[in-house]
């Protein structure tokens, strides 16, 4: 391989969907990976399409469209971990409106649902396995030249010397999620703490959710092999510590919403921090004040990442051109 044209930070979502479309624009890219893909809050995902404590915003919903549609078709063509699910979005609240985000779907409609709520939405969400889907996505920037290394850095000015090659990259793409709170100076990063319990698929196929549940954020995911049930939403709050009680209360929650997961055999539990941004997620490209420099970042993107990261990495694109 020879010189690079592109650094990006981040071996996440939002970092590896961006050199995939980075590559497709006929850029040379390396990946900067600070954790082996296992440990990333991608992998600890539910991943699943919707605009979770997503604020309307136009470039928002652009993006959710274009991600929307490119699951869409990648599931069609049998990548690994896609597949696109009914969905069923219980609302406890009115007055009962399509959301802002509808029209990226193509299909939602508004049906009637039995007490405690007053209606459901009905759509169809992808679904991703995000590690089969991490692996290749990785895989696919290798085959394509680039490289996937990992490497922490301590600074992102770090990042525009190749640490394979020491040679200069005029181009930085910050993909680097919570750590960019600290990289890019941007006091308004903060964590979400999410945390899920994974059970046995007892024949699922239709995602649940109610998102409303006084008791705390409720969903249900069915995936080949396992059920995701969730969850937990708690900003600010920085710890992995395992807690068995709130482990029990979001199976308890799950299994009064779709009862066939009484007798589902539990399989584990993931914690995790989404990486949140105050004012939304930031994508764009600044100067760093050297010549012939451009950092551009992509970053804060909650629990939304799956949902948002085709098309961030369509801008992130546009922006390092």
């Amino acid at each position: 391989m020879g010189p690079i044209d592109v650094v990006v930070v981040g071996g996440g979502i939002i970092g590896l969907t961006a050199a995939v479309r980075l590559q497709e624009r006929g850029a040379r890219v390396t990946v900067l990976a600070a954790d082996d893909p296992e440990r990333t809050v991608s992998t600890v995902a539910a991943a699943v399409w919707y605009p979770t404590h997503t604020d309307p915003d136009p470039r928002v919903l652009d993006w959710a469209r274009r991600t929307y549609a490119t699951l869409t078709r990648q599931a069609a063509e049998g990548v690994p971990g896609v597949v696109l699910r009914p969905t069923r979005m219980l609302l406890r609240h009115g007055p009962v409106e399509l959301p802002w985000w509808a029209e990226a779907t193509g299909d939602l409609v508004v049906r009637p649902a039995a007490p405690p709520y007053r209606a459901q939405l009905r759509f169809t969400a992808p679904t991703v396995e995000m590690s089969p889907y991490l692996g290749w996505l990785r895989e696919r920037i290798s085959a394509a030249g680039g490289r996937v290394l990992r490497h922490r850095v301590a600074r992102l000015a770090d990042a525009f010397v190749d640490p394979a090659t020491s040679a200069g990259v005029a181009t930085v793409v910050n993909a680097t999620g919570l750590a960019a709170g600290r990289l890019a100076a941007d006091p308004a990063v903060y964590p979400v703490r999410g945390h899920i319990v994974l059970v046995a698929n007892p024949g699922l196929t239709t995602s649940v959710r109610d998102e409303d549940d006084p008791r705390g954020i409720t969903y249900v995911h069915p995936r080949r092999h396992d059920v995701v049930l969730g969850g937990t939403y708690q900003p600010g709050r920085a710890d992995l510590d395992a807690e068995p009680e709130t482990a029990a209360a979001i199976r308890r929650r799950c299994v009064e919403l779709v009862p066939e997961l009484a007798s589902a055999r539990v399989l584990g539990e993931r914690i995790g921090l989404r990486p949140a941004r105050h004012g939304g997620p930031r994508v764009e490209s600044t100067s760093t004040g050297v010549p012939g420099q451009r950092l551009v970042h992509a970053y804060g993107h909650g629990g939304a990442g799956v949902t948002l990261a085709w098309g961030v990495a369509d801008e992130v694109a546009r922006l390092a051109a």
